[in-house]
C-alpha cells in the first residue's frame, strides 16, 4: 500500500527511473520508488516533469497535485478508470436513489458536528461544544434544517475568535485551505481507484464541479485538519504559510485517527488508509442499502 506523500518545492527536474520518481536538483539526485507514494505535491513554478513519469504515475494510482500562483493546490492529476469492476461500480452510484442519498449524507454530517463538538471541547469551549452535540442529534435524513452551516457559523466563531470568517486572507485560512485541499485530493484519488464517479455527489450536485463526491466525503475530515492546524498553532502567525507549513499539512495524510464504523470504535488507522475504508464502505452502501459509512473520529494522534 502507497504510504508516502512527496512535495517539491523547489527547483527540480523530475523523471522516471526504474520504476522510481528521480528527483534532480542542481548535482544531487534521490529516487522514491512509485509503489510507496501516494500524493506528489509540485509546490515550485520551477519544476519540470517527463510524460513518461506521469504516466506511470497515473498507472500507479498517484496524486499528482498542483498549486496555482498563491501556492493553493488548485489541480490533481487522477488515474483513469483503474478499477476493474468500474462499470458496476458508476452504475450502482448512478442508481443510488434519493432517500438513500440523504441517509448517507445524514450520516456524515452528523460525524462533522459531533468532531467538531470534539475539538471545541479539547479547546476549553464546553458550552458550544454542548450545543453542536445536541445539534447532532437533531439532524435528519438529508439535512434539510441545513444543520450543517448552523454549526459551522458556531464552530468556527468559536474556535477562531468572532471577527473570523472564512473568505478572510490570514493565515488560518491558508492553512485550512491548504489541508483540505490535500485530503480533497486523496478522497478523489481514492474515489476513481474504486471505479467512483467523483462529479455525482450524495449531497453536493455543482454541475461546475467534478469533485462533488470528493466534497461529500471530506466534511467529518475538515475538524481533522482544524485540530492538525491549531496543534502546531495555537496562537496565528501574522505570516504566510511557510513551506515547513504545507509540508505538515501533506504529512496529515499519515497521522493516525480513530476509524469509525457501523459497530463503532474499530481502533486507529492513518488517515490516509482511513479515506480508502469510508470509500470502501460507500461500494458496501451501495449494495447493502445501509447509511452507515467509515468515517474518521477524534483525536488524530501527531507524531
Amino acid at each position: 500500500m502507497a504510504w508516502r506523500s512527496v512535495v517539491i518545492s523547489s527547483p527540480a527536474r523530475l523523471k522516471l527511473k526504474h520504476c522510481a520518481l528521480l528527483v534532480e536538483q542542481g548535482s544531487d539526485s534521490v529516487a522514491v520508488p512509485l509503489e510507496d507514494i501516494a500524493v506528489l505535491v509540485i509546490d515550485h513554478p520551477q519544476v519540470t516533469l517527463t510524460a513518461q513519469l506521469l504516466s506511470a504515475c497515473a498507472g500507479q494510482q498517484i496524486a499528482v497535485i498542483t498549486v496555482d500562483s498563491s501556492h493553493t493546490p488548485n489541480g490533481v492529476l487522477l488515474s483513469h478508470l483503474p478499477h476493474s469492476r468500474a462499470l458496476k461500480v458508476m452504475r450502482a452510484q448512478v442508481a443510488l436513489r434519493l432517500p438513500a442519498r440523504k441517509r448517507l449524507w445524514q450520516g456524515i454530517v452528523q460525524r462533522k458536528i459531533l468532531n467538531q463538538a470534539h475539538l471545541l471541547a479539547k479547546q476549553g469551549h464546553k458550552d458550544a461544544a454542548g450545543r453542536l452535540h445536541a445539534m447532532a442529534t437533531e439532524v435528519r435524513s438529508g439535512d434539510p434544517d441545513n444543520f450543517e452551516a448552523h454549526a459551522a457559523q458556531l464552530y468556527f466563531r468559536t474556535l477562531f475568535g468572532e471577527g473570523f470568517y472564512r473568505a478572510q486572507d490570514r493565515f488560518y485560512n491558508g492553512a485550512l485551505n491548504y489541508g483540505y485541499s490535500i485530503l480533497r485530493s486523496a478522497i478523489a484519488r481514492s474515489l476513481v481507484s474504486y471505479g467512483f464517479l467523483p462529479a455525482f455527489g450524495l449531497h453536493h450536485r455543482n454541475e461546475q464541479n467534478a469533485f462533488n463526491l470528493a466534497d461529500d466525503l471530506i466534511e467529518p475530515y475538515r475538524p481533522v485538519v482544524d485540530a492538525h492546524v491549531l496543534a502546531y498553532h495555537p496562537s496565528e502567525p501574522g505570516r504566510e504559510l511557510a513551506v515547513a507549513d504545507k509540508t505538515r499539512l501533506v504529512g496529515l495524510l499519515h497521522l493516525d485517527a480513530p476509524r469509525l464504523d457501523e459497530t463503532g470504535h474499530a481502533g486507529y488507522s492513518t488517515l490516509l488508509a482511513l479515506i480508502d475504508a469510508t470509500v470502501i464502505s460507500l461500494t458496501q452502501r451501495l449494495v447493502d442499502g445501509g447509511s452507515q459509512l467509515t468515517l474518521p473520529g477524534m483525536p488524530i494522534t501527531h507524531e
